[in-house]
């Protein structure tokens, strides 16, 4: 089980060793286990919702919990270094056709998963790899 504390630690520790400059909270009301917050430069975590996907995924990766986390973590870093790079127009989101609104999210999840990846080091790659496989099954 992974508690607060720890994915807090391993989320600053990551970050600093990033030199990132983002915020972190902890919050009980997310769709997804973790998500980027553009608006505000957070990441924000559902311990909960992190704990039971580890338990349905983690299986088929055989990674520690920290690890697990970090994975995470780099895909969601992704998004942020995507939205640095790529100035998205993301009124597309809320006004846009459906085809416009289905490529410009596929767009920007292809370059969370692949900017995320940069950051990751040479052991966790095989993982991550995996990982955006299993992901990219599951939706």
């Amino acid at each position: 089980m992974l508690y607060i504390w720890a994915i807090e630690n391993i989320i600053k520790d990551t970050l600093q060793e990033h030199h990132l400059n983002l915020s972190y909270e902890i919050d009980n009301n997310l769709p997804a286990p973790m998500s980027f917050n553009v608006s505000t430069n957070t990441i924000k975590f559902d311990y909960l919702k992190i704990n039971g996907h580890k338990a349905k995924v983690n299986n088929r990766l055989k990674e520690t919990d920290e690890n697990f986390v970090k994975i995470m973590l780099y895909h969601e870093i992704g998004y942020y270094l995507d939205f640095k790079k790529n100035k998205h127009d993301l009124k597309t989101l809320k006004y846009g056709e459906d085809w416009e609104i289905k490529s410009l999210m596929n767009l920007i999840e292809k370059n969370a998963w692949d900017f995320g990846r940069t950051l990751v080091p040479d052991d966790l790659l095989d993982s991550y790899d995996k990982y955006r496989e299993i992901e990219n099954q599951r939706s």
